[in-house]
């Protein structure tokens, strides 16, 4: 039996004022077992919060796959037939630098009590890893995206929900064209669905001959204005990209990313046989973040009837860090869009909406269908749902 959920559906344009949320609270919890591996008390005090989490929780995985290990880790167990959130982080971080404030935060705990809970690190990028052996040869993005079948296999997962940033969100996007039935939905942020070209190559070599790793991959994260500020959340960073993944084999995923070819989609309508993501995707990146072209072209790729664009003020290169509320709360919708949660608690963002509501959920766990525009095929062209989130 279904009944009627909420859903925001937002049309071009619109935008959201007087939004408040909570001011963001610096969040500690305690660690219980040293998972920094290979590091002493000394490192470990000396590491920032955000790389601390409920880590009791959680458990470590080794997974073999045909491209080699993937480290995971995971908390809960599958619930039904309910989706598993399953993330992958951007290029030189790791699930916890990249996920831990997000998934840390207070009333994210509301959503992820519904669903086990499944990070993936990319090769050789967790905390403690090994370096590769010379001559290593790192998957491609595409064999990274043909890891992930096997921790679906492995968990026995029915399909998952995507979160994905930079990298990740490239990886994650690769993975739903190539096995479409295994994802029912993704979140990607900062997602830059063009190759680089040959100018674009020749600039990221100079950049690694006069930047350290470190600071190259910074220029990738967080936006102008936030680096020329160095920011405290710039400082933290460049210590643990620096101090936290292994240097050698961060050099081998950000140079396998540089190399990336444009992910094949087109809108459909606008080329025959156009390929594209054929779950709902909702799209964020932060006003003023690198990724901010690169989130708006793949915008116009995608199917605008499932596809919902979240561009967030004040929050630079990483909303998932600087604005984990507003970025919980538009979660929240979009699991709701899909038919899940129907009965979460509403919070200022939803009192203050100006937008119509609609959706479908299930009651008994069963898959839902996520909710479409029944507009003409004639109109498909001029729909979209753009979020514009300010303070």
């Amino acid at each position: 039996m279904k009944v009627l959920g909420h859903r925001i559906e937002l049309l071009t344009g619109l935008l959201l004022h007087d939004v408040t949320m909570a001011g963001l609270q610096e969040l500690r919890f305690p660690e219980e077992k040293p998972l920094l591996r290979g590091q002493d008390a000394a490192e470990l005090e000396n590491s920032d919060t955000f790389l601390l989490a409920m880590d009791t929780d959680w458990k470590e995985h080794d997974i073999e796959t045909p491209y080699g290990l993937l480290h995971v880790v995971i908390r809960g167990s599958p619930k039904g037939n309910r989706p598993a959130i399953l993330t992958y982080h951007d290029v030189g971080l790791n699930h916890k630098l990249c996920f831990n404030t997000f998934f840390n935060f207070e009333d994210m705990q509301e959503i992820t009590k519904h669903f086990v809970v499944c990070h993936v690190d990319a090769p050789g990028q967790q905390v403690g890893a090994s370096q590769f052996p010379q001559g290593y040869q790192f998957p491609s993005m595409e064999q990274l995206a043909a890891m992930l079948p096997s921790v679906v296999q492995h968990f026995g997962f029915k399909y998952v929900i995507g979160i994905g940033v930079g990298a990740g969100a490239y990886v994650l996007a690769k993975f739903a064209l190539i096995f479409p039935d295994l994802v029912e939905g993704l979140v990607l942020m900062n997602i830059d669905p063009n190759g680089k070209g040959w100018i674009d190559w020749a600039a990221t070599k100079l950049s690694g001959l006069t930047s350290t790793l470190p600071d190259t991959v910074l220029t990738h994260l967080f936006s102008q204005e936030e680096l020329v500020s160095n920011t405290e959340l710039v400082q933290s960073y460049r210590q643990q990209i620096g101090n936290v993944v292994n240097q050698a084999n961060l050099q081998l995923f950000w140079n396998m990313y540089n190399s990336r070819r444009d992910l094949d989609i087109n809108r459909p309508g606008t080329v025959p046989n156009a390929k594209t993501l054929r779950c709902p995707v909702m799209l964020v990146v932060g006003d003023n973040a690198p990724a901010e072209d690169g989130v708006v072209e793949c915008n116009s790729k995608l199917d605008p009837t499932t596809t919902t664009f979240l561009k967030m003020a004040d929050s630079g290169g990483l909303p998932q860090v600087t604005q984990p509320g507003k970025l919980t709360e538009a979660f929240k919708y979009f699991l709701q869009g899909m038919g899940y949660m129907p009965s979460a608690s509403m919070t200022r963002l939803a009192r203050s909406r100006t937008a119509s509501l609609t959706s479908a959920s299930s009651v008994d766990g069963s898959r839902p269908q996520a909710c479409t525009h029944s507009e003409s095929s004639e109109g498909l062209g001029q729909v979209n749902h753009t979020m514009e989130v300010s303070c």
